[in-house]
């Protein structure tokens, strides 16, 4: 789901640029649509949020077939714990206890717009979906959020222990940094004035999850 934009002079239909272009590209990444936009778009300033999902296995033992495509845990969690954890990180706020000592943003505040936790399937072998959706996100954030976030689902934590990482602006107040495994950029969205497909488009994201699922 990234987002590129370019300059070009050649003139195509719309089809060939994307199927000429995925000729070249490797099995693992595929153009998906073309669009042409106003030249005064630029695909990471124009955009107004970012979104990333976390898919999280919950399972006595690790995972096999999906082996460095999902983060695990054997704990069994608490949903409405995490989501009540989670409440505290929306708006803006200054997230230096999640970011990582590497990170080169000019501004630690972001605001983040949402998080949402599913559960897929029961009983101690199921899935989480963790959605996040902000402006823009500092290096390894989301996955400092979800360790902490872990740390409360399985008891370890109360629920107001999420504010009390945020108020303290330290990270080594918050959990560490969790596995990148099931970590996934789910794509920016744009204002629809510019054109784009419904997915990138802001308000209209449902479907950018599906391949996912």
């Amino acid at each position: 789901m990234q987002v590129v934009h370019f300059d070009t002079a050649i003139q195509r239909e719309l089809v060939s640029w994307v199927r000429g272009t995925n000729r070249f590209l490797p099995d693992d990444i595929a153009v998906q649509w073309a669009r042409p936009v106003d030249d005064r778009f630029h695909c990471r300033a124009s955009a107004l949020s970012r979104r990333y999902l976390y898919v999280l296995s919950q399972s006595p033992v690790r995972p096999s077939l999906d082996a460095g495509r999902v983060g695990w845990t054997m704990y069994k969690l608490n949903g409405d714990a995490m989501r009540q954890a989670a409440s505290a990180l929306v708006g803006q706020h200054d997230f230096t206890s999640f970011r990582a000592s590497a990170c080169q943003a000019l501004s630690p505040v972001k605001t983040i717009r949402r998080i949402d936790i599913t559960q897929i399937g029961g009983g101690e072998r199921c899935r989480w979906h963790f959605e996040f959706e902000a402006d823009s996100f500092l290096h390894h954030m989301i996955r400092n959020i979800v360790g902490s976030l872990l740390r409360v689902g399985r008891g370890d934590e109360r629920p107001e222990w999420m504010g009390e990482i945020l108020e303290a602006r330290s990270r080594k107040v918050a959990a560490p940094t969790f596995a990148a495994d099931g970590l996934y950029f789910v794509g920016p969205l744009y204002d629809e004035s510019w054109g784009l497909p419904p997915a990138a488009t802001y308000g209209n994201d449902g479907a950018a999850y599906d391949s996912l699922s």
